[in-house]
């Protein structure tokens, strides 16, 4: 509705009630939407309520007020021992000793010419003010838990804005850098920032500078064998001349484009999994745009999941499935295979989990933001648009990681004039993706906010599921670094569970940690079995009783799914050739390449 229905609505004498209320309630999408393009889809009214509980604890609570004034006091000293400043105790009449240098580990600040006047007096000066407000936000009485990590995450935000490092004329590696080019990076970085800008604009399509989906990335050999009007499945070409009886079929996010798990050829999962003898299926995601504004989870669960089981079962009858779901596919698996433990005939072999929640409850710093009126927010402006934009969804991920995923961008590329080289991964990250509104805000309700799928009220065909029904052995993977799944959280599938749980810990991020072939350098992961009837540990213990193993998680998991298949194996070419009879075209089909 534009300005003049809406102006036409109100004037006109005979426009009933339930009309002008409807124009409201579109002018308060309106509104939304427009607030929430500047906010990155944040409620600024959930951010003011945290602020004002917040504000009115501390200034109410005169023993922090005197803790806080204390604690500017003694950081008045300079952390250096060039530079000190005297301070007095409040309690004491003797002066404070000299502050000592600290937080020099911070990854921003461990170039040596920080270490030289005057720079490390600006780094002090920073981590004193970073720690004043540390203390300033986090134990105030009476103050809810949740607000209080909003406030603090906030203020870490704004903190990390104002780093000297992200300043050019504070930066002495910006300095130096500038000295030695006579600013002919900042001319650099003039234009790389204007071709971001026009990428965020959309004036140009965001680039993934030299990687083509089904040439150099998503290039393993396949078909699509299945289409509907939410996913394409994909088969790929068996590489051994026999393969194991039981396929295995993926389950990806819906909030990524599938082919994280078959980059290139070198870290392919897929391509990986062919040359151990396996026959592969994976679930591609259509791209929703506005008129699919009405997909719900239940049709997420049904055109998605569930069709897929049903056209692989119904390709390869008796044979059984090795299923694994990545990050929200695993959580929609999870779901599923507790609603198909009630049947009688259930075609799941087993179960692979990678950084995939099922309890939402200590989900991380990605939840500060979920409560009631920041949903009704995201959900006006979802409304407006019929979707969740991929960059509205990015900066909520990017937040959580700003030094690593914002401002070191910012200096690198700005400051110094250095575009970070393109590889498959940042690739793929480029290459963005859609959530529709009614499902979405579902997701977040029941799942996010609610926590009904532990909780066991989430229903599914009219009767609630419980994790507990699920018989089939579950191999569970959770990363160190994980920012989006916490592999505290990650864990908690032990104790919702009753059957027979391996879970492994690895290095590096939600990604990475996933994405970590045999002979990647650095990585190691952790690995322990519960059996059925064992008594539940916490995760720290668990932790402390499971040494690193050095290498990729890869082979544990194929030693796992071997051990849990059968030792008849059948004639590859065979299969394929029956599989592939009535196939749609060639992987990587063409859900995958709509933008």
């Amino acid at each position: 509705m534009d300005d003049g229905e809406f102006k036409r609505r109100l004037e006109t004498p005979d426009t009933k009630i339930e009309d002008i209320e409807q124009s409201l309630r579109e002018l308060d999408q309106r509104l939304h939407a427009s607030v929430g393009r500047f906010t990155g889809g944040l409620s600024p009214l959930a951010l003011s309520m945290a602020y004002y509980d917040w504000l009115t604890h501390l200034i109410t609570s005169p023993s922090k007020l005197a803790e806080l004034w204390q604690a500017a006091s003694k950081n008045s000293c300079v952390a250096n021992a060039e530079y000190p400043f005297i301070t007095f105790d409040l309690n004491e009449s003797t002066p404070v000793e000299k502050c000592s240098p600290y937080g020099l580990e911070d990854r921003r600040f461990q170039d040596p010419l920080w270490q030289k006047f005057p720079h490390n007096l600006y780094v002090s000066m920073f981590l004193n003010v970073q720690d004043w407000w540390r203390k300033a936000t986090s134990e105030v009485p009476g103050l809810s838990e949740k607000n209080q990590q909003i406030v603090s995450f906030m203020a870490r935000q704004s903190l990390d804005m104002i780093s000297p490092s992200n300043s050019a004329l504070l930066n002495p590696v910006v300095l130096n850098r500038t000295l030695k080019e006579s600013g002919a990076n900042f001319i650099r970085g003039a234009k790389l920032f204007k071709e971001d800008l026009d990428r965020l604009t959309g004036a140009k399509p965001r680039s993934m500078d030299g990687f083509h989906v089904g040439k150099n990335i998503a290039c393993t050999a396949g078909k699509v064998v299945f289409r509907n009007e939410l996913i394409e499945l994909l088969h790929y070409d068996a590489v051994t001349e026999e393969v194991r009886k039981e396929p295995i079929l993926i389950v990806p996010a819906w909030i990524m484009k599938y082919y994280i798990l078959d980059l290139s050829s070198h870290n392919s999962l897929v391509k990986y999994l062919t040359e151990q003898g396996y026959s592969i299926f994976i679930i591609s995601w259509k791209n929703p745009s506005k008129k699919d504004q009405n997909l719900s989870l239940d049709d997420y669960r049904e055109l998605g999941i569930r069709a897929a089981i049903n056209e692989v079962n119904r390709r390869l009858p008796k044979t059984g499935i090795h299923m694994a779901g990545y990050c929200l596919g695993g959580t929609l698996l999870a779901i599923e295979a507790a609603f198909l433990a009630k049947k009688k005939h259930i075609p799941i072999n087993s179960i692979s989990l990678f950084a995939a929640q099922v309890d939402f409850a200590d989900a991380g710093e990605l939840t500060l933001f979920i409560n009631e009126s920041q949903l009704a927010f995201l959900e006006n402006i979802m409304r407006e648009q019929g979707y969740l934009k991929a960059e509205q969804m990015a900066g909520a991920f990017q937040m959580l990681r700003s030094n690593d995923l914002i401002w070191s961008r910012v200096i690198r590329h700005y400051l110094l004039g250095e575009r970070t080289k393109m590889n498959d991964l940042m690739a793929w990250n480029a290459d963005s993706t859609r959530m529709p509104a009614k499902m979405h805000s579902e997701y977040l309700n029941k799942l996010f906010l609610n926590n009904d799928l532990a909780q066991r009220r989430l229903k599914v065909d009219g009767s609630a599921v419980s994790l507990s029904d699920i018989r089939q052995p579950i191999f569970a993977v959770g990363t160190e670094q994980d920012h989006v799944s916490p592999w505290k959280s990650v864990y908690k599938i032990n104790a919702l569970t009753d059957t027979d749980v391996t879970f492994v810990l690895t290095n590096r991020g939600h990604n990475a940690g996933v994405v970590s072939e045999p002979g990647h350098k650095g990585r190691h992961f952790r690995s322990g079995i519960k059996n059925e009837g064992d008594l539940h540990i916490s995760a720290e213990k668990w932790l402390e009783q499971h040494p690193i193993q050095e290498g990729s998680w890869w082979p544990a998991w194929i030693s796992w799914l071997n051990e849990r298949s059968s030792s008849e194996c059948v004639d590859a070419a065979d299969r394929q050739s029956r599989l592939f009879e009535d196939a749609i075209g060639d992987a990587p089909g063409t859900y995958v390449l709509q933008r």
